[in-house]
């Protein structure tokens, strides 16, 4: 039996654009010819794999079928959410669909994922089909490349079949103890599923009935047409909103892990997604969209729906001009050299790795004190991403009107 691809895609996507009401959702966005959601779908490709089944909700619902169609994939199953209700009614509910027999192996993954070396991965979870069964779940832990408070840990031991056990999950803890947990092989929780269909049931039967018994009416009222289940809504909205995590994950003693050292993030904020242009920069560099100032340059990297990605590059002892902007804010990643940030009232030194946030209006500037080049990817992120939007107050350069 082939494992069966879940994708979730409910997100809204919302903490990378914190003051836009027509935000974009994360899994849509163009980043330059391509989108999370494409990549997720290209996975599913896979020999290992059947058909696709994808859960998301009515705003959502025709967007997927464009991709879908872009991505040539014509054997399908959508969901439709008629309320939104967190992953475990997501994850049930698709599960409970009459194509799926009881023992089908399920792969859920969330749409705004990126991850590199799939074959690796691949053969990790064909692996583990063998040890699936009627009541665990296996979980996908990310060998941690940094302290980061932006995602959850987990800890294991190794029981009998040469198994990871998780012992302990850890919800985003400080750097710290970020630290602390790296050092006793603690790994990312990536948030996805691996699992059989009767273990879902099972699961859910014992640790929250009430969702369970919801998400079965849901299901039996569906309505069905084009590939589609419309869930019904009257008993979709009885469903408690819990993520799977809180409603099963934290409840269940029957939790194992794959662990794996492959390339992945789910680029949940602008510090990730400027990680990702600077290792891909060279794709879309293009020598007309150099630009040349008197302090170094500036390159046009991508220029997305309300987002533009720059490099800067500050010559040694260039200093830009102290400004702010009416119509966008500014997510800084500084790659090379130490680069001296006025920010406001306060003035810090932020080196390679490190990232600062420019708020919309905060008076600002970078410089280079130092004898080596400085390099910044930047993301400007607002309604007019134009040079026009400089309000100057200081400038070496002679450029204050």
């Amino acid at each position: 039996m082939k494992i069966r691809p879940v994708i979730l895609c409910g997100g809204a996507g919302t903490r990378l654009w914190p003051n836009s009401k027509n935000h974009q959702a994360k899994q849509f966005i163009d980043f330059g010819n391509w989108t999370l959601l494409g990549k997720t779908l290209e996975r599913t490709k896979a020999s290992i794999y059947d058909a696709p089944i994808i859960s998301t909700n009515k705003k959502y619902l025709n967007k997927v079928k464009q991709h879908l169609r872009k991505n040539k994939i014509n054997k399908y199953k959508i969901v439709v959410e008629p309320a939104k209700r967190n992953t475990a009614p997501a994850i049930l509910s698709t599960a409970l669909i009459k194509d799926i027999p009881d023992n089908q192996p399920l792969m859920f993954f969330t749409a705004d994922h990126l991850i590199e070396k799939m074959n690796i991965f691949n053969k990790a979870i064909n692996k583990n089909k063998s040890n699936l069964n009627e009541n665990n779940i296996f979980v996908f832990g990310i060998k941690p490349k940094s302290p980061t408070s932006d995602y959850g840990y987990f800890l294991t031991k190794k029981i009998k079949g040469n198994i990871n056990k998780v012992t302990r999950f850890i919800e985003k803890p400080k750097e710290a103890k970020a630290k602390e947990i790296i050092k006793k092989n603690g790994y990312w929780n990536s948030g996805m599923f691996y699992l059989r269909k009767d273990s879902i049931i099972n699961n859910f039967k014992k640790y929250n009935p009430t969702i369970y018994r919801n998400c079965v009416a849901a299901v039996n009222k569906t309505k069905y047409k084009s590939n589609t289940y419309h869930l019904n809504k009257a008993s979709f909205i009885k469903a408690t909103a819990k993520s799977f995590d809180y409603a099963i994950l934290e409840k269940t003693k029957q939790i194992n892990a794959i662990k794996l050292d492959i390339p992945w993030s789910d680029l949940g904020s602008w510090k990730e997604i400027l990680k990702m242009y600077d290792k891909n920069k060279n794709k879309y560099i293009k020598k007309k969209n150099v630009y040349y100032r008197p302090w170094g340059r500036y390159t046009n990297l991508f220029e997305g729906k309300e987002f533009l990605i720059k490099e800067l590059y500050v010559k040694p002892k260039g200093i830009l001009s102290l400004q702010k902007h009416h119509h966008r804010a500014e997510h800084w990643l500084v790659t090379q050299g130490n680069a001296k940030i006025t920010l406001d009232k306060d003035v810090i030194t932020k080196k390679p790795g490190e990232h600062i946030f420019i708020p919309l209006e905060a008076i600002h500037r970078v410089q280079n004190p130092g004898k080596k080049p400085v390099k910044i990817v930047e993301a400007q992120v607002g309604s007019i991403l134009k040079e026009t939007d400089i309000v100057r107050f200081q400038d070496v350069y002679g450029r204050v009107k």
